[in-house]
């Protein structure tokens, strides 16, 4: 009796599908930090140069973890408080200080602190060491300004991270640019064939935070968004209160919010 050839070829086909499927997952799991993270460390003697007056403060977390934080002083004399900035997934502090003057430029200084692994910062990264120092920071900012005069704001990546401190900490007023309904929801887009919620190391559950912010929320998202896509964002809309405002950028990506002329007229207004 000759083989069936079809069976024969189904489940050689089948053989190689369940291999590449759990290569893939294997990959997924044990890999998802450099799929996630970019970080571009740097010496902790490496010298900033930026086209902006600049404090840097590096701060011992542990033996084996060291923060770093660069300042941007505001260009007003009698300052209005501070914007605590929490950057995205890529670079370091060198990549997002380009954002502090719509800030400084408003009365207010900017502090970003760069994670674990990125720009001089080291140790482990994991998500609640992060949080760990947002309230960190935040409880810096409080030695120094009352509650109602710190801004948390968060781009990309650093919208989770912002979302959780205002979550368990008054301030006043949360932005949220690119935001992302949670990290897990984000990344089932790209792996949905995996048990995803269950694999991840990073939830980041921006929507949960959300849901317990008690001060007004910002959020600034665009329609092109290929990193994280609208429809991911708009989610989050379930979660916000009166007065809090969902701001949809048509046209806009990733990366070229801060172009459009109606996000930089309303972080003028607010700040103002």
């Amino acid at each position: 009796m000759q083989p069936n050839n079809h069976l024969i070829k189904f489940w050689k086909g089948l053989k190689i599908f369940l291999l590449a499927y759990c290569l893939v997952g294997i990959a997924v799991y044990y890999l998802q930090d450099y799929f996630i993270f970019h970080p571009v460390p740097l010496a902790n003697g490496y010298n900033y140069v930026f086209n902006q007056r600049h404090n840097g403060l590096n701060i011992a977390y542990n033996d084996k973890a060291n923060i770093s934080i660069v300042q941007f002083p505001g260009k007003q004399k009698n300052l209005k408080g501070v914007v605590l900035y929490f950057h995205g997934n890529k670079g370091n502090i060198e990549r997002y200080a380009r954002f502090a003057p719509i800030f400084t430029n408003n009365g207010y200084e900017v502090w970003m602190i760069d994670y674990p692994g990125f720009g001089k910062s080291t140790g482990e990264f994991t998500e609640q060491r992060v949080y760990d120092w947002s309230l960190l920071m935040y409880n810096l900012a409080r030695k120094k300004y009352g509650r109602d005069s710190i801004i948390l704001y968060g781009k990309s990546l650093g919208t989770g991270i912002a979302s959780q401190l205002a979550s368990i900490r008054d301030c006043k007023l949360l932005v949220l640019e690119t935001p992302y309904y949670s990290l897990t929801s984000l990344a089932s887009r790209y792996f949905w064939m995996y048990p995803i919620s269950n694999m991840m190391q990073y939830k980041f559950p921006t929507n949960q935070h959300l849901a317990k912010v008690t001060a007004r929320i910002i959020i600034f998202h665009g329609t092109n968004d290929k990193v994280i896509p609208y429809k991911n964002a708009v989610q989050l809309k379930a979660d916000l209160k009166k007065g809090d405002e969902f701001i949809t950028l048509a046209g806009g990506n990733h990366l070229n919010l801060n172009t459009f002329p109606i996000m930089q007229h309303k972080l003028d207004t607010l700040l103002k």
